[in-house]
């Protein structure tokens, strides 16, 4: 576990190939995702290291519901009747009344390389036994209204990733939490670490997580905290261009 000050209210804390973000308010805090199932630990031991206690997260908010983001979600609640909130559509998504996840295949053709063989044999660490599970008493939000929780989030609807996939906009931190509609590094990317997308074998729709960032991409906030990867700061518009332009600007 690594956990790294964006500013005096916002820390991203690296699991397992993932992050996930506290934000404070006093004594309270707001949770953004919950890394994989067996990264429970390391959630709860963020949590510790912030002088915080599971009782006083006053909600999680999930950018979508892949395993990697809502697999320490069980782990809080059994300390701590804590309420998950996440956009209307990805809500359905978190309840499994449908799955857009890679598949067990998609996870084996990733063997062919050294990176790729990593990435499978620490992602599969991360997971089982819990290789699935819901969420059945999740929340949906519209997009746009502003949460009454420490950083006062606001769900941006991005869908591309996911169907669902909603970003969180901190207004008074001028940071967005992009999840995985656009990230910085990750384990199979060849691109370094730099604002991107990734790879498509994770993604629903690339064109629609496009045009989701070009639709945000004018938005208060000049850093980006994603899903993957360390945080970033600049204009949000230049991430945005960046990202979404890929390498060498194809």
């Amino acid at each position: 576990m690594q956990l790294t000050r964006v500013d005096d209210r916002v820390q991203v804390v690296t699991g397992t190939n993932v992050n996930w973000i506290l934000v404070t308010d006093g004594e309270a805090v707001t949770l953004v995702d919950a890394g994989y199932p067996n990264d429970a630990k390391a959630l709860l031991a963020s949590l510790d290291a912030i002088g915080r206690r599971p009782g006083d997260v006053q909600a999680v908010l999930l950018t979508h519901a892949h395993l990697d983001h809502m697999g320490g979600i069980p782990a809080l609640r059994a300390r701590h009747d804590v309420p998950v909130l996440t956009g209307e559509e990805e809500a359905r998504h978190a309840r499994r009344e449908y799955v857009e996840q890679i598949t067990p295949l998609e996870m084996l053709a990733q063997c062919g390389t050294r990176a790729g063989r990593r990435w499978v044999r620490q992602t599969l660490a991360a997971v089982l036994p819990k290789a699935s599970m819901s969420i059945a008493d999740v929340t949906g939000v519209p997009a746009g209204v502003p949460l009454d929780l420490p950083g006062g989030p606001v769900p941006v609807a991005t869908p591309g990733h996911t169907r669902g996939h909603t970003a969180w906009l901190l207004p008074s931190s001028g940071v967005l939490l992009t999840g995985d509609a656009l990230v910085t590094a990750h384990p199979l990317s060849r691109l370094g670490t730099r604002p991107q997308l990734l790879p498509d074998v994770f993604n629903e729709d690339r064109a629609e997580m496009v045009a989701s960032l070009e639709a945000v991409a004018h938005l208060p906030a000049d850093t980006v905290v994603p899903g993957h990867g360390p945080h970033h700061r600049g204009s949000l518009a230049s991430i945005v261009a960046e990202a979404v332009a890929g390498p060498a600007g194809d």
